[in-house]
C-alpha cells in the first residue's frame, strides 16, 4: 500500500513530526513553569525564614509595627493619588508667559467714529508694594488671609476653622481659601465652583510658593484681583472709585477697596454704596479682630466713611457695548499673529440715535402696556441688510438685570419661524400661488391646530401665511420632504442654518410651527436673506480693529465672511411678496410705515409664552420680542400686538432721512421721507445722514490714508537719521483729490 502511494506516506510522516514537535514543547513548557513555580516557592521560603529574624510581637507589634507599615501603605497611595491631581493642575502652567498675560481692553466708537464706551480691565500694576499704604495692606490681610505669611500656601488650620464656622452655619460663611489660592484662581483657572478646581487651586497655590516670594504673591494679588467696574488691581480700582492713587487713599477708603476681593459685583460702590459700605465695616472689624489695629484707630473711618465718585452712565449703551465686547473676545483668537497687543480700539455698526430711540420704545411699551399683557421683558435687534447691527436692547433696564436677552436668550420663535417653511417649500418648486391643503393633520400623536381652531380646506400659499396657518406649516414641511414629514424638517433645519441660526434646531414635529429656540438677533439677521436677493449675511457688529496706536487691523469688509447665496433670487422675491401681505393684509397691520413697503412675520408660542414680529424694508431688518424670564404666560399678546407696535416705532425712526430702498418683488416705495421734527422732549432726533455713496467716498479716503501711513512707515528707516520728516507718498494725495469730489456732491 505504501508502495502505491508514497505520496500519502510522506503526509503521515509530516503529520507524525509535527504532532512530536507540539508534545516536546508542551513538556518543556510544563517542565519550565513546575522549575519556575518550584524556584519561586524556595525563594519565598528563605524569604520568609530571613524576615523571621525580625519578627516582633507583643506590644511593639501592635503600637509600632503595625501602624508604621499602614502609614507607609496609605502614604503610598496618598503619594500616586496626589501625583496623579497635581499633573492637570500643573498642566495649567505651561503658558511660559504666565506672569505679562494680560486681559483684553476694548475702546468702542459708534459708527461715526465717536466714542461711545469701553469694555474689559482698567489695569495698573506700576505702583511698587512698598509705595501701598500700610493700612491698605493690612485691610487686605486682615479680611483675606491673616496667617499669609506664616503657612506654606494652604492655611490648613484657617481652612478647617472655614469649615467648622460654615458647618455651624448651614452654608458658605466664611472662606477657606489662602491668598495664595486665590492669586492661582486668578491667575490660571475660572471661577467655577467645583471640587477638581479646588484641587488645581491648592496645588497651583503651593506651586506659587515654591517659585514666588511672599512680597511677589502679595503685590501679584494686589495687581490682578478683580474690583469690579472693569478694574484689576487696587491702584486702578482706586483712580475708578475714587479718583486717586493706591497710594494716597484712606483708612475709610482702603477698607472699601479691602471688602471688594470678595464679591466685587455685589459690593462695587458704583453699583450698591450701602452695601460696599457697610462690607467696608466688616473689613475695620477684622483689623480690630487680628490685632492689626486699635478700635480707636478705626473709630474716624466708621464715622465718615468713604465718598465715591459716581460712575453711573444711564445714556451709555451698555447692551450694545456687553454685545460688541463678546464678539471683539471670539475675534482676537483669529486676528493676526503678529499681533500680540491686547488694549484695542473698536468701530461698531453702532447707531446711537437708532439704540436709543430702541430702548425708549421698549421702555415706553412695558410702562404703559406691560402689566396689562402681564409682560415684564423684551428684546430688539435692529440692523442693515448686510449683517451690520445698529441698535440691541436686551432688557427694560440694564441696570436692573445685565443678561441680554437679545443674544444670549433662546426662545420660542412660534409663526416667526414659517418663513423658514415656506421658502423651503418654494425651493422645492412650488410658487406663491400653489394651493396648499388647510385641514387635519398629524404626526404621529400629534395633531396641529390653527389659531382659529377650524380649518378652510384648499387655500394659496400666500393666504396660508398671510393667516398663519400651523396646519399648512406641517403639511408643507412633509410637501418638501417628499411624504418624509422628518428629511423636510431636516431640509428646513438645513435653509435656517444657511441662513444664520446657529442655536441646536431641536428634531420635533411641532418645529415647522416654531418650537425650536433661537436668540433674537440671529433670527432677525436671518430674515435679511430676504431683501438681499437670497444671500444669507452674518450678524455682527465689529466693523473695524484698529491698535492702540492706530493701525487697522482687521475690517469686517475684508475680513469677515462674505454673503453667500442660499436661495435664488426669484424664491427672495416670492417670500417678500407673501411676507408683505402679512404687514398689509394680516396679522401686522400695526407694523405698517407710511409711504416704506416693509415685509415681515409675526409670531406667538403655546400660552401666550412669547410674542414676536420679524420685519424687514430695503434699508433694514428688525426683530421685536415681548415675554418673561420665568417663562410665565403674557395676558393674550400675539405678534401683531405690542411687538408690532414697538418695530413700527423703531423703524419709523431709523427711516428719517435716509434714501430709502426698494424691495426686490415688491412695487417701489410710494414716497421718500424727510427729516422729522423732534416731538417731545424725549423723542430723539434723527442726525444728518451721509448719503451710501458719501460714506463710501469717505471709507475709500480712509483707506488710503492708511496706505499712506504704512508706506510712510515702511520708507521711514531708509531716510537715514537726519532726516526730519519723511515726504509725501507719491500719488496719495491726487488719489484722495480724485474721491473729494464725489463727497462734495453727495
Amino acid at each position: 500500500m505504501d508502495e502505491d502511494n508514497p505520496d500519502r506516506h510522506r503526509r503521515v510522516s509530516i503529520a507524525e513530526r509535527f504532532r512530536r514537535f507540539m508534545l516536546d514543547l508542551d513538556s518543556r513548557l510544563d517542565f519550565g513553569i513546575f522549575k519556575g513555580f518550584r524556584a519561586s516557592r524556595e525563594v519565598f521560603e528563605r524569604f520568609v525564614v530571613f524576615m523571621d529574624r525580625f519578627h516582633v510581637g507583643g506590644w511593639r507589634r501592635w503600637l509600632l509595627v503595625e501602624p508604621a507599615s499602614e502609614a507607609l501603605t496609605l502614604g503610598f497611595v496618598g503619594l500616586m493619588l496626589m501625583l496623579a491631581l497635581a499633573v492637570p493642575a500643573f498642566q495649567e502652567t505651561s503658558d511660559e508667559d504666565w506672569l505679562k498675560k494680560s486681559e483684553l481692553a476694548v475702546v468702542f466708537l459708534d459708527r461715526y467714529g465717536n466714542e461711545v464706551g469701553s469694555r474689559g480691565i482698567k489695569h495698573n500694576d506700576s505702583v511698587p508694594l512698598e509705595d501701598f499704604p500700610d493700612h491698605l495692606i493690612k485691610a487686605v490681610l486682615a479680611t483675606e488671609d491673616r496667617r499669609f505669611y506664616e503657612h506654606f500656601g494652604i492655611d490648613i488650620p484657617g481652612t478647617m476653622r472655614a469649615v467648622v464656622t460654615n458647618a455651624r452655619a448651614g452654608g458658605v460663611v466664611q472662606g477657606g481659601s489662602s491668598l495664595s489660592q486665590q492669586l492661582a484662581k486668578n491667575l490660571f483657572l475660572s471661577n467655577e465652583r467645583t471640587i477638581e478646581r479646588k484641587v488645581k487651586e491648592a496645588f497651583l497655590a503651593m506651586w506659587l510658593e515654591s517659585r514666588l516670594t511672599k512680597n511677589e504673591i502679595l503685590k501679584l494679588y494686589l495687581d490682578r484681583a478683580y474690583m469690579g467696574g472693569g478694574t484689576y488691581g487696587v491702584d486702578a480700582a482706586a483712580q475708578y472709585y475714587f479718583g486717586k492713587s493706591a497710594r494716597d487713599v484712606s483708612l475709610p477708603e482702603a477698607a472699601m477697596l479691602a471688602g471688594l476681593f470678595k464679591a466685587p459685583t455685589k459690593f462695587a460702590p458704583h453699583i450698591n454704596l450701602p452695601a460696599a459700605r457697610a462690607r467696608a465695616n466688616v473689613v475695620l472689624d477684622n483689623l480690630v479682630d487680628a490685632g492689626f489695629m486699635t478700635e480707636g484707630q478705626v473709630f474716624g473711618a466708621r464715622r465718615n466713611p468713604a465718598k465715591t465718585i459716581d460712575r453711573r452712565d444711564e445714556s451709555a449703551p451698555n447692551y450694545y457695548l456687553d454685545f460688541a465686547f463678546d464678539e471683539m473676545r471670539k475675534l482676537v483668537d483669529r486676528l493676526p499673529r503678529s499681533v500680540t497687543e491686547r488694549a484695542f480700539v473698536v468701530r461698531t455698526a453702532l447707531d446711537p440715535g437708532l439704540q436709543q430711540t430702541a430702548e425708549n420704545a421698549i421702555e415706553d411699551a412695558i410702562k404703559q402696556f406691560g402689566r396689562d399683557y402681564h409682560a415684564k421683558q423684551a428684546a430688539t435687534a435692529v440692523a442693515d441688510l448686510d449683517g451690520a447691527i445698529r441698535a440691541i436692547v436686551g432688557g427694560v433696564d440694564y441696570g436692573e438685570s445685565q443678561f441680554n436677552r437679545a443674544s444670549d436668550a433662546l426662545r420660542q420663535p412660534g409663526s416667526s419661524f414659517k418663513p423658514y417653511v415656506y421658502a423651503s417649500a418654494l425651493i422645492a418648486g412650488l410658487k406663491t400661488t400653489s394651493q396648499v391643503i388647510d385641514g387635519p393633520i398629524c404626526v404621529g400623536n400629534w395633531c396641529p391646530k390653527n389659531y382659529s381652531g377650524g380649518f378652510s380646506g384648499a387655500t394659496s400659499m400666500t393666504s396660508a401665511l398671510t393667516r398663519s396657518l400651523n396646519t399648512v406649516a406641517v403639511w408643507l414641511t412633509r410637501k418638501v420632504g417628499n411624504g418624509n414629514d422628518r428629511a423636510g424638517r431636516n431640509k428646513v433645519v438645513a435653509l435656517a442654518r444657511a441662513m444664520g441660526l446657529t442655536t441646536p434646531l431641536t428634531d420635533t414635529p411641532s418645529l415647522p410651527i416654531g418650537a425650536a429656540e433661537v436668540r433674537v438677533f440671529e433670527h432677525t439677521v436671518a430674515y435679511a436673506t430676504f431683501p438681499n436677493a437670497g444671500k444669507a449675511v452674518r450678524a455682527h457688529a465689529i466693523l473695524e480693529v484698529r491698535t492702540g496706536m492706530g493701525e487697522t487691523i482687521w475690517r469686517f469688509d475684508r475680513d469677515g465672511p462674505q454673503p453667500r447665496q442660499v436661495m435664488s433670487p426669484q424664491v427672495a422675491a416670492d417670500m417678500a411678496f407673501m411676507m408683505n401681505k402679512v404687514v398689509e393684509e394680516g396679522t401686522a397691520r400695526r407694523a405698517i410705515l407710511n409711504g416704506i413697503k416693509a415685509a415681515g412675520k409675526t409670531g406667538t408660542t403655546n400660552a401666550y409664552r412669547d410674542a414676536w414680529f420679524v420685519g424687514y424694508t430695503g434699508n433694514f431688518v428688525c426683530g421685536v420680542w415681548f415675554g418673561n424670564d420665568d417663562y410665565s404666560p403674557l395676558n393674550r399678546m400675539t405678534g401683531g400686538a405690542l411687538p408690532a407696535m414697538v418695530w413700527h416705532t423703531i423703524m419709523e425712526y431709523a427711516h428719517q432721512g435716509v434714501e430709502l430702498k426698494n424691495i426686490p418683488g415688491l412695487p417701489p416705495n410710494p414716497a421718500q421721507t424727510g427729516p422729522r421734527m423732534a416731538e417731545s422732549k424725549d423723542d430723539v432726533p434723527r442726525p444728518a445722514m451721509l448719503t451710501g455713496k458719501g460714506a463710501q467716498s469717505l471709507v475709500r479716503i480712509e483707506r488710503l490714508m492708511d496706505e499712506a501711513t504704512r508706506a510712510a512707515a515702511a520708507a521711514a528707516p531708509k531716510l537715514g537719521p537726519q532726516t526730519e520728516a519723511a515726504p509725501a507718498i507719491p500719488g496719495a494725495t491726487a488719489a484722495a483729490d480724485k474721491v473729494l469730489p464725489a463727497v462734495r456732491r453727495d
